[in-house]
């Protein structure tokens, strides 16, 4: 029996889920949170696979709390279930540990099948994140290359695009004015361009709050 957690503000997610599973002999729904700390303590007590989880789930501040989540506990998977946008959160929920995506306005058998699918250690995405994963290893998405910064060079970044100067950002973050230079010409590369202006035109439609 799989035994699932859904983590869900929203109580008719739970309802709607337990209804749908009440006479599955393979999933179980064992409990529910409407906040991350609801999460947290239940998964530091209680046995669970799976967690169907909604990134919106009060406390929930960003998704690097989902790899410290699978960090804590190895044997856990989680499957997104939200509102949200598949083309901009799908790929960074994967990013993160999660091992399904699925968006709410789907089917609840799609809900069933996704959960089925991951319990046996696959991974749940439609043909439309597929595809859009496909086109960012192309390198074409601005989203997906920042998806390959560290910590630390999305924080130079979002000072550069506040038009911070580099001996600025150096006092901001505590480091040298070489090591920004350093960052500044690893962004260039990596995000594929040739200046600050050309930086600003591609990202500028990107909220780098959510990374």
């Amino acid at each position: 029996m799989i035994r699932v957690f859904v983590a869900d503000a929203h109580p008719i997610v739970y309802k709607g889920l337990k209804a749908v599973m009440r006479n599955s002999n393979e999933i179980s729904i064992v409990g529910k949170g409407f906040y991350y700390r609801d999460l947290v303590d239940h998964l530091a007590t209680k046995k669970v696979d799976l967690v169907v989880l909604e990134p919106e789930l009060p406390g929930f501040d960003e998704m690097r709390l989902l790899r410290k989540l699978k960090d804590q506990h190895k044997h856990l998977s989680f499957l997104i279930y939200t509102s949200l946008s598949e083309n901009v959160y799908g790929i960074s929920a994967l990013k993160y540990g999660a091992s399904g995506f699925l968006c709410k306005d789907s089917p609840l058998n799609k809900l069933k099948a996704a959960i089925l699918k991951i319990s046996t250690g696959g991974v749940y995405i439609t043909n439309e994140l597929a595809e859009h994963m496909a086109f960012n290893e192309r390198g074409g998405n601005p989203r997906e290359l920042i998806n390959q910064l560290s910590e630390r060079e999305i924080q130079v970044l979002r000072l550069l695009l506040n038009g911070k100067r580099n001996k600025e950002i150096a006092t901001t973050l505590s480091i040298s004015d070489k090591t920004v230079s350093t960052y500044r010409s690893r962004l260039m590369k990596k995000l594929k361009v040739k200046n600050l202006i050309e930086l600003v035109n591609k990202l500028r439609h990107i909220d780098l709050d959510m990374y």
